[in-house]
């Protein structure tokens, strides 16, 4: 492949689940070249509900695209060892394991940079390296609960909802990336490595960070509004549409400091006459007609489905969302026509559509390659990367080192 953003960079990717394979899953699409460290059974999101028994699951395959499969026991002095070698010839190690793993297996960050002194280290954890919680254990879930973003999700007069979107594990994801980069540059500089450290509670607070703008201006805790934004715009929040699915919905938002912005949704509509009614003149008048305007708002959007609504609206300079779920988003014609559901062949699963690449640079294609088998690139990357010959690398194999 042509040269790209991050090639020459090499990353020993010692990740599982969500939070450091989103980490790494970026940086792989960015060109930097992902060496999945994976124990003798693999990492455990290749058997993450498989929906084929035997293969790998499909949540494995959509966060680990973009890299080479490399089998090492750890637990093993020979394997250890073989890692550090590693170490040596790479620029990132990254980690998400449970509190202290690496610390138990004589892999913390002193013993790396004995290993190598330019090295970074990026660990993310549930909250952190110090602090009363940082022994603790955390998933997606926990960090969503303990960052804040529970508390303000859902409807007032519910219990606290989780986000449908893994926003505290790929969010950690990618501010470590984000992190492992800066650091990067930092030792084009100085010459030395550093630790890399991801909280996801942090991350999940610093995500709400606009709900403290209502806990300032209310002076009480940021409260949950269900579908709507804080007070004021009209239309804001979810309409109906024809046929009345369970996803046949758009978002409106009409932006009340923007009067402009209501006179497009007016026009949009058809509704000319609002215009120069006196319950419209401005969105503190709105604001308190809003139960006549939704109502508006609601007639027209059900006589309509949501693409219709959303293609309306949308040229009409109007903010306007149709709710999609997973099977629309794979066909959208947008989303298509832009590239960004990629197509990839997988050896045991066969051809499977997935989100490619968030980001795109003119300059550096942000490819899609399947997710590896186990062990894949064992072989290939020794022998790449320590210079191990076909003997010393059946004979690691033979003795349970390397797979």
């Amino acid at each position: 492949m042509a040269d790209r953003a991050l090639s020459g960079i090499r990353v020993l990717d010692l990740t599982q689940f969500e939070a450091g394979t989103s980490c790494t899953q970026f940086l792989g699409w960015l060109g930097a070249d992902i060496l999945k460290i994976e124990p003798p059974g693999g990492e455990q999101a290749r058997r993450n509900r498989p929906e084929v028994p035997g293969l790998d699951a499909m949540y494995f395959l959509l966060f680990n695209n973009n890299k080479r499969s490399v089998v090492l026991d750890l637990k093993k002095a020979e394997g250890r060892a073989l890692f550090l070698d590693m170490v040596g010839h790479a620029d990132v190690v990254i980690e998400n394991f449970a509190p202290g793993l690496m610390e138990r297996l004589g892999l913390d960050y002193e013993t790396l940079r004995a290993a190598n002194s330019r090295i970074i280290f990026a660990r993310i954890k549930g909250f952190g390296l110090s602090g009363p919680y940082h022994e603790f254990k955390s998933f997606d879930m926990i960090g969503q609960a303990v960052g804040g973003v529970m508390s303000v999700t859902g409807f007032p007069d519910r219990e606290p909802v989780r986000c449908g979107a893994a926003i505290a594990d790929s969010g950690s994801g990618v501010a470590a990336a984000a992190a492992i980069l800066a650091a990067y540059i930092q030792r084009q500089r100085t010459g030395v490595g550093q630790v890399v450290e991801v909280s996801m509670q942090e991350t999940i607070a610093n995500l709400g960070r606009g709900n403290y703008a209502s806990h300032y201006r209310e002076g009480k805790p940021a409260a949950r509004r269900g579908n709507t934004a804080p007070p004021g715009a009209v239309p804001d929040g979810l309409y109906p549409c024809a046929p009345g699915g369970p996803n046949d919905h758009v978002y409106i938002y009409v932006q009340p400091v923007n009067n402009d912005m209501w006179c497009d949704f007016a026009r949009a509509i058809g509704r000319d006459d609002l215009l120069a009614d006196p319950r419209c003149k401005d969105a503190p008048t709105r604001w308190e007609h809003r139960d006549w305007l939704n109502e508006i708002a609601r007639a027209w959007t059900r006589a309509r489905t949501k693409h219709d609504v959303m293609a309306t609206l949308g040229k009409g300079g109007v903010p306007c969302g149709a709710v999609l779920d997973s099977a629309e988003l794979l066909d959208d014609p947008h989303l298509n026509a832009r590239g960004q559901i990629a197509t990839v062949e997988h050896a045991t699963r066969g051809r499977v559509r997935m989100p490619g690449s968030p980001v795109r640079l003119s300059a550096s294609e942000a490819s899609t390659t399947p997710a590896p088998l186990l062990g894949e690139h064992t072989a290939e990357v020794l022998a790449e990367v320590l210079g191990l010959s076909k003997d010393e690398i059946a004979a690691l194999r033979a003795k349970g080192v390397v797979r």
